[in-house]
């Protein structure tokens, strides 16, 4: 399901089985010659999955093989993301929850409350604020996201860090996580907890484009106003590197 550019939409009550590409994506493109917001959008009651394709109509729920399924804003993402709930949703063998803004789209005023998901392949949470800029050079500005909440998510059988990046002199703004709970794989090493990833402001926004992450938890960079509370996260393997390599953080002997 694609919703490009509209307004006022409600999409509630739905079982959603993508195995090649996103469940439920909102983008907001330059189809119709001007940069047009995706705003007042309400999404409850679904469920998004990658099993292969038939087996959710079956009941098989073959899960043999990893895909897409999950929530998404952008890639498309000229005119914006405003104004815009998410909440009561399920997640099941897919990727996780992602909110991109890479063509000079300012995501505001989101939140996204009680999100149960399982077997999610890569992380649970990304965002990222880009630099790819596809629109008109001379009026397509630096994107934004600001005045985002994230509560009441539960992820478990996780793959790795959650990741929230900006860009250098472009921080992700104004965004509240809490009350989380996240089962990640683990096994990263103290070697890899070294590691500076590259900027790739202009790369595809996907989890995955920064590489080997320095940390266990949460890969935070350039992000302002930042506030975190009520986090727990566990890992089904020992983790050498730090939760986050940019925030202090209070960690039991458990390794949780």
């Amino acid at each position: 399901m694609d919703i490009d550019s509209c307004k006022n939409v409600r999409i509630s009550n739905c079982y959603v089985n993508s195995p090649a590409d996103d469940g439920i994506c909102l983008k907001s493109d330059y189809a119709l010659g001007a940069p047009r917001a995706c705003e007042n959008i309400t999404i409850t009651n679904c469920q998004v999955s990658a099993f292969r394709m038939g087996t959710l109509l079956d009941g098989t729920y073959d899960r043999s093989r990893a895909g897409t399924g999950r929530i998404k804003f952008g890639t498309e993402s000229n005119g914006g993301f405003k104004n815009i709930t998410i909440s009561n949703c399920v997640f099941d063998h897919c990727h996780g929850l992602a909110l991109e803004a890479v063509d000079g789209a300012i995501i505001e005023d989101v939140t996204v409350s009680n999100i149960a998901m399982r077997e999610i392949d890569n992380c649970p949470i990304f965002i990222r604020l880009g630099d790819r800029r596809r629109g008109p050079a001379e009026t397509t500005p630096v994107a934004q996201i600001r005045r985002v909440n994230i509560s009441n998510i539960f992820a478990s059988s996780s793959g790795g860090p959650c990741q929230i990046s900006g860009i250098p002199d472009h921080s992700i703004e104004d965004l509240m996580i809490s009350n989380v709970r996240f089962a990640l794989r683990g096994g990263g090493t103290a070697a890899q907890a070294g590691i500076v990833p590259p900027e790739n402001e202009k790369t595809y926004p996907e989890p995955g484009m920064f590489g080997q992450l320095p940390c266990s938890g949460f890969f935070l960079r350039h992000v302002k106003n930042l506030e975190m509370h009520h986090v727990d996260v566990t890992y089904d393997r020992p983790d050498a590197r730090p939760p986050s390599p940019y925030l202090t953080w209070r960690v039991p002997t458990s390794n949780t």
